[in-house]
């Protein structure tokens, strides 16, 4: 698996909804990305903890990077701030990425899901 296409990214609501997931990505040995439907948007979710496993310096960098290329921000934003140029958070171990539509959030997540199913981007 490359990459999610937006219209299989999964996405849940509840904390248990959210588990099952993890649950069944751990026991299939596969990165969990999916979108948390939200109060106020939609947060893009990665994690590679429960597979012992992180993201490379370099996968990291091109991670933001392709992220704040994603974006269209209408007002500045500190350029030494990775959390409010890229919209929430990216680590080399979770992330979770912000989104006002659940379009937006899956299109985000198919790029996300592109540097995570990578095995080249692991360590």
């Amino acid at each position: 698996m490359d990459q999610l296409a937006p219209s299989n990214v999964p996405v849940y609501e509840t904390k248990a909804e959210g588990q099952t997931l993890w649950d069944r990505c751990a026991d299939r040995g596969l990165p969990v990305v999916a979108v948390r439907d939200a109060e106020r948007g939609f947060v893009v979710r990665y994690d590679l903890q429960h597979l012992d496993s992180e993201l490379s310096e370099t996968a990291l960098r091109k991670l933001r990077e392709q992220v704040r290329s994603l974006r269209s921000y209408s007002i500045e934003v500190d350029p030494r701030s990775q959390t409010e140029s890229v919209g929430g958070e990216t680590g080399p171990h979770a992330g979770e990425l912000h989104a006002e539509t659940e379009s937006d959030a899956r299109r985000l997540a198919s790029h996300v899901s592109a540097f995570v199913f990578d095995d080249d981007n692991l360590v």
